[in-house]
C-alpha cells in the first residue's frame, strides 16, 4: 500500500470531489486536480482576480492497485497531444487540421488509467503550446521550456476507483491570503514567460524541427 499526500487549491471552503464532474476543457479533461506542493496549491487557490481569500484542502490518496499515466515517462509531444484533445491552441483551420493529425500520431489512450500525472498548463505553459503550433519553437528545446515555469506536476483523478481511494484530511484545511499568494502566482507567471521568451529567442531555438515538420516523417 502506497499512500501519498496531495493538495487542492480552491476558492471554496467546502469541496466534494465527485466522479464524472469537472471541466472538459481542463488539461486532462474532466477530473479532480491536485498537486504535491502545498505552496503551489496556495497560489492556485487565489489565482482568480476577485480579491477573495482561498482554501487549500489536503488529501490522502492510496495508490495501491491504481493505474497511473505519468507523462514524464513519455515524449513531451504526447503531453502536448493530450492538451490538444481538451484545449485549443489556435482557432485557425490549419491548426484544426494539423492538431487532429498530431493527436493521432502522438496521443496516448488515457481511458484505461485511474490517474493522469503531468505538467500543469497554466497561462505561461499554454503560451508554449500556442507558439509551438505556430512553428516558432524547435522540438529540441520543448522539455527545457517546460522546466522554466516552476509549476511542478499535477495529478488528475479520473476513475471511480481512484475517487474511492481519495480521502480529505479534515485537519489539513488552510485559509490562503489573497494578496500574498495571488501576487506570487502572477509573479511566477511573469517570470516564466520572460524566461520562456528568452529561450525561444536564443540561438538554442533552431526553428527547424517544428510542429508542421512532424508530419513529414
Amino acid at each position: 500500500m502506497k499512500k501519498i499526500i496531495l493538495y487542492h487549491g480552491s476558492p471554496n471552503k467546502i469541496v466534494v470531489p465527485k466522479y464524472g464532474f469537472g471541466e472538459k476543457r481542463h488539461d486532462y479533461g474532466k477530473g479532480f486536480y491536485l498537486t504535491e506542493s502545498i505552496e503551489l496549491a496556495k497560489e492556485w487557490a487565489v489565482c482568480r482576480p476577485n480579491e477573495a481569500n482561498g482554501w487549500v484542502h489536503s488529501y490522502e490518496l492510496d495508490t495501491t492497485d491504481l493505474k497511473v499515466l505519468d507523462f514524464q515517462q513519455y515524449n513531451v509531444l504526447s503531453w502536448l497531444a493530450e492538451l490538444m484533445k481538451h484545449r485549443d491552441a489556435s482557432d485557425t483551420k490549419r491548426y484544426k487540421v494539423l492538431s487532429k493529425r498530431f493527436i493521432e500520431k502522438y496521443g496516448l489512450d488515457t481511458s484505461k488509467y485511474d490517474i493522469i500525472k503531468g505538467w500543469r498548463a497554466n497561462a505561461s505553459y499554454f503560451y508554449i503550446a500556442k507558439e509551438f503550433v505556430r512553428d516558432n519553437i524547435d522540438i529540441e528545446i520543448l522539455e527545457e521550456l517546460l522546466s522554466l515555469g516552476g509549476l511542478g506536476i499535477q495529478y488528475c483523478i479520473k476513475s471511480e476507483l481512484a475517487y474511492s481511494k481519495l480521502a480529505e484530511i479534515e485537519t489539513g484545511l488552510i485559509c490562503v491570503n489573497y494578496n500574498e499568494f495571488n501576487h506570487k502566482y502572477n509573479q511566477r507567471d511573469v517570470n516564466a514567460r520572460n524566461n520562456m521568451r528568452r529561450l525561444i529567442n536564443s540561438d538554442a531555438n533552431k526553428v527547424t524541427n517544428v510542429f508542421s515538420t512532424l508530419f513529414e516523417r
